[in-house]
């Protein structure tokens, strides 16, 4: 078969059959086994994958609880990996054409949900970050808009994605970052990472008040919130104007008034640590919550 890039003379030959992690039915585990080989068509990449993330969209998906309902089987699991296409590129991706999924030798992914990975960075790094990285910096930088000065509420800040955001806040220049979580045990390593305070979010407490005294009398500019909180987070922002809430999970409840309005498609140039460059391609401005 070809290589499916477009840009190279190489060939690469593949047995008919790969090995893959197959959900072979609804709500049971995948199985290790073969899986037919993908064969890219226009505008699509074969990826040799070398790391898989591993994420709760995966189980869920698995599991038949996503929202957009279970998936068409026999297919293989997983939403995003790191790889190397045909002309030697090392690139993370995500969103691999179904039914393929990156638990496998081998993924198809469309040729615009590539990302090259900066050499520094490793390959099971890489496949770590990609998807909570982006779930924290794009909600930073291009839904919340952040400037530098600004200061930054992240809820979950012990989580994959609220450890991330601290770290990423910083690096887009907020002069006042606040972490919030349940686990006070853990929330010594936010500090680590950058946060300027931290507030526990343990039952019995008035969290709000907490909050607001923390924020102090100027309030937060923007909420990172990968919780689907309730809007009683309102009273401890800035009034003027209304603060960026970026959230950056799949709300619980249908009925949730926040909810995502417009999709972006991005293609990265490549990866900085510890920023990303991206180029982000969508139809129109987004829409705020």
């Amino acid at each position: 078969m070809g290589t499916g890039c477009g840009t190279s003379s190489r060939q690469t030959v593949y047995d008919h059959f790969m090995k893959a992690a197959v959900l072979v039915e609804v709500g049971a585990p995948p199985r290790f086994g073969d899986f037919a080989e993908p064969e890219p068509s226009k505008g699509q990449i074969v990826v040799e994958v070398a790391a898989a993330g591993v994420h709760h969209l995966d189980l869920a998906k698995a599991s038949g609880s996503f929202y957009l309902g279970p998936p068409t089987v026999p297919c293989v699991v997983g939403s995003d990996g790191v790889g190397r296409t045909a002309d030697g590129r090392r690139v993370f991706f995500d969103a691999p054409v179904a039914p393929y999924g990156s638990w496998a030798q081998r993924a198809l992914i469309s040729a615009a949900a590539l990302m090259e990975v900066a050499d520094e960075v490793d390959d099971v790094t890489a496949a770590a970050l990609g998807n909570t990285g982006l779930a924290a910096w794009l909600a930073l930088s291009w839904r919340a808009r952040l400037q530098p000065g600004q200061s930054v509420l992240v809820l979950g800040a012990t989580g994959a994605v609220g450890s991330v955001a601290v770290q990423a806040a910083k690096a887009q220049g907020a002069s006042y970052v606040v972490a919030a979580d349940r686990n006070p045990d853990r929330l010594h390593r936010a500090q680590q990472h950058g946060a300027d305070a931290t507030v526990v979010l343990a039952g019995g407490t008035d969290i709000v008040s907490a909050l607001r005294e923390t924020a102090g009398p100027h309030g937060i500019d923007v909420i990172i919130d990968p919780l689907w909180a309730s809007l009683r987070w309102r009273p401890c922002t800035r009034p003027h104007p209304g603060p960026g809430m970026s959230r950056s999970a799949i709300p619980r409840q249908p009925q949730s008034p926040f909810r995502r309005r417009r999709c972006a498609r991005l293609r990265c140039k490549s990866w900085d640590s510890p920023c990303f460059t991206l180029q982000l391609r969508c139809g129109g401005r987004p829409t705020r919550a």
